[in-house]
Order: structure tokens, then C-alpha cells, then sequence
């Protein structure tokens, strides 16, 4: 079987959504959505676009929060997702966004304060990095920023959590995922890696003695 070579306008491949919530010059909050971000170690590298209010907000507050909704939180997501936090709405934007202040209120999300950061946390969202942009440096073809943040804090839904752990439980985490602009959730567990760390329920019942 060959492939086709096609030229798709974009290259959302499946990627977790987050929620950048960054604070407004006037004390206030903006709420973004995004899809463009990996991490290794103890940082997070995204891809911001240069009009937008989160990338005016870290440039002179480098600190954010990185949310992660779950599936069904969807919705809420794509409810602000034609709004910009921006005044006025950049000439770019103003076909397809309008202006909206208060997004947490627009999504029906809720803030919650931060430990070690300004901007508040999304209590609807299973997992939020708190953390501080290190660096940000327009890429290479000068389209967008890219910011490098350094976590400083997280905090997980303890549904989520291995009991008596630090570990994310994978089987009880599911991120929301863009795949070419359309969402999904994470299907049945397929293998692990050999790298992983995450003690298994078989692992934790023979520690607690159980079984």
C-alpha cells in the first residue's frame, strides 16, 4: 500500500488541549484556549501566537497557569474559543473572533487562586501546572512565540491519582485531545512503555497487602 503525499493546512496530529489562564494588566484574567505544547522534565514548551492576550499578558507577567480539561469539557472549550481577550480585536482576528473579557464566566468555568503563581487555577480541569515562562523567543519563521515555562506546582484531581503516590494513573486520566481541529478523548489502554514508573493495581494491592 503507497501513500498519498497530500499538503494539509494543518498539522494537528491529536494533541492534549489546555487552558492558558494568565492575568490582564487591570488585575482581571484571560482564559485561552490551546493545543500547541509537549513537555520533558520540568518544563512545558508552547506555541503561542504573537496577536493574542496571553502572549501580550506573558510578556509582562511571565506567570500562567496550564490547565488540562478533561473530554467532557469540550464544550467549554470551543465555547470561547472564537473570543480573544484582546482590545482592540487584532485586524487579523476580527473576521472569525469577537472580544470577550471574562471568558472563566463565558466557558461556565470556574477560578480557583493559585499557590505559587497570580492567575487562578480551572477547578473543573482534572489536572493544572502552575508555572513561570523562563523564555520566550519568536520561532523561527517569526508566526508565533515560543514560550518555555517552567512548572512550579501541580495540582491533580485525586480521582486521577495513584493512591499514596505522585503518579498521574493513566487508566484514570484522559486528556481532551485536537486531532485536526475535531476532539476526542483517549480510547482502551493498548501496552505501556518499558520507561514507565506508574505502579500498576496489581503493584499497589501487593504493597497494601491485598491479594
Amino acid at each position: 500500500m503507497t501513500h498519498l503525499t497530500i499538503e494539509p493546512s494543518i498539522l494537528y496530529v491529536g494533541t492534549p488541549v489546555e487552558l492558558i489562564s494568565t492575568a490582564n494588566g487591570d488585575g482581571t484574567v484571560n482564559l485561552a484556549p490551546m493545543s500547541s505544547a509537549w513537555a520533558l522534565g520540568d518544563v512545558v514548551v508552547l506555541g503561542i501566537g504573537t496577536d493574542g492576550q496571553t502572549a501580550h499578558n506573558l510578556l509582562e507577567r511571565p506567570e500562567m497557569v496550564i490547565n488540562f480539561p478533561s473530554p467532557e469539557l469540550w464544550t467549554a472549550v470551543e465555547s470561547i474559543a472564537g473570543m480573544t481577550g484582546r482590545y482592540p480585536v487584532p485586524e487579523e482576528k476580527r473576521d472569525r473572533f469577537r472580544y470577550e473579557p471574562a471568558k472563566f464566566e463565558a466557558a461556565g468555568l470556574t477560578p480557583v487562586p493559585s499557590e505559587l503563581v497570580g492567575p487562578p487555577r480551572v477547578a473543573e480541569c482534572p489536572l493544572q501546572f502552575e508555572a513561570v515562562a523562563d523564555d520566550i523567543r519568536l520561532d523561527a519563521s517569526g508566526n508565533f512565540f515560543i514560550v518555555e515555562a517552567r512548572v512550579v506546582r501541580v495540582h491533580a484531581d485525586p480521582r486521577i491519582v495513584v493512591p499514596g503516590t505522585s503518579y498521574v494513573d493513566p487508566r484514570r486520566w484522559s486528556p481532551l485531545i485536537y486531532n485536526f481541529r475535531h476532539y476526542f478523548g483517549l480510547g482502551e489502554q493498548l501496552g505501556e512503555s518499558f520507561r514507565t514508573e506508574t505502579p500498576t493495581a496489581a503493584t499497589c494491592n501487593s504493597v497494601s497487602g491485598v491479594g
